[in-house]
């Protein structure tokens, strides 16, 4: 934990003795239950720090993000939904190091919904939940639709998918933030349309390596500027088999 405390650093980010030891007990859950059932390739105590953690919160990098702000986030509550977000990543290590998120986890598959609890319990943690179904199902307007200040997903799809699956979620001017690992270069072209329809419009993209890593990174972060169209997303399937390029 020492060395994940200078990790962060890097990041100009301190971590307390409290969030040093929930993250610890993370680590431990997260190695216990992916002995029973998949929920990451990466184990190691260092990459688990570097490639889960330190990615999680660089999110930080993004200059208009408005959660990096601590008078923003001290004086307003702001809410954040995970999609597809599988053992808890990019939420979980937001929430130990922004207390002060109200955040949403939205997986398909409800035994990760139950590992999730299980870390919510574990650490303590408040105004967080996991919620077990598919993304196109939660953004109908009776449910979670245009509720959130921001939308993140780490999940491994193209920019087009994510966005259909992501932008109804968030509110007019919130944010949609895609975690990326490869040049976004192509695949930002080939999802110019489905953002512009969906309402959104690039801000920022945002490259860079993770500290003491070669491993590159980058952040789409695209601003919501127009209600999304009530017919998206479309059912189940088709963002991914068809996506609005």
């Amino acid at each position: 934990m020492e060395k994940l405390k200078e990790y962060f650093k890097e990041l100009e980010i301190e971590l307390s003795e409290k969030q040093l030891t929930q993250f610890q007990t993370y680590y431990d859950l997260l190695i216990e239950w992916n002995s029973v059932m998949n929920l990451t390739a990466i184990t190691e105590p260092d990459e688990v720090m570097k490639k889960h953690y330190l990615d999680s919160v660089c999110l930080c990098k993004g200059k208009n993000v408005d959660l990096i702000n601590d008078t923003c986030v001290t004086n307003r509550d702001i809410s954040l939904i995970d999609i597809g977000t599988g053992a808890g990543f990019p939420s979980i290590p937001l929430k130990i190091v922004y207390p002060n998120l109200k955040i949403t986890m939205l997986d398909s598959l409800n035994k990760r919904v139950k590992f999730l609890n299980a870390v919510i319990e574990a650490l303590k943690l408040k105004n967080i939940e996991a919620i077990h179904g598919r993304a196109e199902d939660y953004a109908k307007p009776e449910k979670l639709r245009e509720k959130y200040d921001i939308c993140v997903s780490r999940a491994v799809a193209n920019l087009a998918t994510l966005s259909e699956y992501c932008l109804p979620y968030v509110r007019k001017g919130g944010l949609f933030i895609a975690y990326k690992s490869e040049e976004l270069e192509k695949e930002r072209e080939s999802a110019a349309k489905a953002i512009y329809v969906l309402g959104g419009q690039i801000e920022e993209v945002v490259n860079y390596t993770l500290p003491q890593t070669d491993y590159f990174r980058n952040l789409c972060i695209i601003r919501k500027n127009q209600t999304t169209p009530k017919k998206y997303p479309r059912k189940a399937g088709l963002p991914s088999k068809e996506p609005l390029t």
